[in-house]
């Protein structure tokens, strides 16, 4: 490199991914920082996040998952003037129990009611006025979450990228990396366009890439399994109202339903482990969900409009992986969101920021029980 190409080049973090953890990290440490993201593909948001079904559910997850959920509502609800529209809509969630597994949903309404004491126990006969097609007689009780909402996942992504780039971040696009080397301290990270680009902190937030690119930087692995999620359309029933409709979902995850206007966006919730790749919906899975979705409900539709797949990447845990790595300088990893990623990158990006600068994590986050080390890569030992 010339000594120009250099000094454009350099940077104070390089962030390694382009979903929504990679773009809301590195639009936090823009404030303070010079950041470049990097993303091997053409465009932001190709795999996970932009497949995404784009839920905000309070309800969802473990503890911690819980705590960055509801810790990010308030961003959700009211964002910052570089997001141009609203992100939320209402769409309540409504989650049933088969016959003989009552206990488990109960057990599990107590666990949630401490950070969503709006959610509430309803009867099988309630639960059929929230989405008239279920089969009452079939289930034991219902939760009822009325609050969570629909998220517009493209205006989140990319008013994270302008907030980005206004505190004078760089993306670059088509710039996959093929090598990372750190030398005098200073990480130096090769790029299919042909660029070097230098810094003293590298973030690995490549999504279900996220252990190949540890690798590449001398990191152990994470334990980090992508898991292949299938998605299909079909058309709703002319005499259903999907206006307010509820999204279904078994507690047992055989399947969930979420009124898209005139159709309804249907997934056999598979976790199918895979390599990274640019997953494909896995047909056999469908047909499963098919006969389950005909079985708790009325609805029997045959006719895939359309569909997709996803990668949701989990760590044994399945809790994000926030923290530097204990054994490799400057390298630092935001992975291993699951299927969490959009309802917690708000509150999730703060963490990171702050763990980074060396500060305590934000109260409205520690005030819901997270603590850095939930997070921390070294809890793999």
């Amino acid at each position: 490199m010339t000594t120009s190409e250099r000094e454009q080049n350099s940077t104070d973090v390089v962030v390694i991914g382009g979903g929504i953890g990679g773009v809301s990290l590195g639009y936090e440490l823009a404030s303070d920082r010079r950041v470049t993201l990097l993303e091997r593909e053409s465009t932001l948001a190709f795999h996970t996040t932009g497949r995404s079904a784009a839920l905000f559910l309070e309800t969802y997850g473990n503890n911690a998952i819980r705590a960055l959920t509801t810790a990010s509502r308030a961003f959700l609800v009211d964002p910052p003037d570089y997001v141009r529209s609203e992100l939320l809509a209402p769409r309540p969630l409504l989650q049933f129990a088969a016959t003989g597994r009552g206990d488990a949903l109960e057990a599990m309404y107590a666990d949630v009611s401490r950070l969503t004491p709006d959610a509430q126990l309803v009867s099988p006969a309630d639960a059929r006025t929230l989405f008239p097609p279920l089969r009452p007689e079939l289930i034991d009780c219902a939760l009822y979450e009325p609050h969570s909402m629909e998220v517009d996942v493209h205006a989140l992504h990319q008013g994270f990228v302008r907030g980005l780039r206004d505190r004078g971040g760089r993306v670059r696009t088509g710039a996959g990396v093929t090598r990372i080397a750190r030398v005098d301290g200073l990480w130096h990270v090769h790029t299919t366009d042909g660029a070097v680009h230098t810094a003293p902190l590298v973030v690995d937030a490549a999504g279900a890439w996220a252990d190949v690119v540890g690798a590449l930087a001398g990191a152990d692995p994470i334990g980090l399994v992508p898991m292949r999620r299938s998605v299909f359309m079909v058309a709703a029933p002319e005499d259903l109202d999907t206006a307010k409709l509820a999204t279904l979902s078994d507690i047992d995850e055989k399947f969930y339903i979420k009124p898209e206007g005139a159709q309804l966006l249907c997934s056999p919730a598979d976790e199918t482990p895979t390599e990274p790749s640019d997953a494909r919906p896995d047909e056999l899975e469908i047909a499963r969900a098919f006969d389950d979705i005909a079985e708790a409900t009325t609805l029997t539709a045959r006719h895939v409009r359309s569909s997709w797949a996803g990668l949701r990447s989990f760590v044994p845990d399945r809790t994000p992986v926030v923290g530097f790595d204990p054994a490799v300088e400057g390298f630092f990893w935001c992975a291993g969101q699951g299927g969490y990623g959009i309802q917690t990158c708000a509150a999730l990006a703060r963490v990171g920021a702050a763990i980074v600068r060396g500060e305590p994590l934000p109260a409205d986050v520690t005030e819901r029980g997270l603590r850095a080390d939930d997070l921390a890569p070294h809890r793999f030992g």
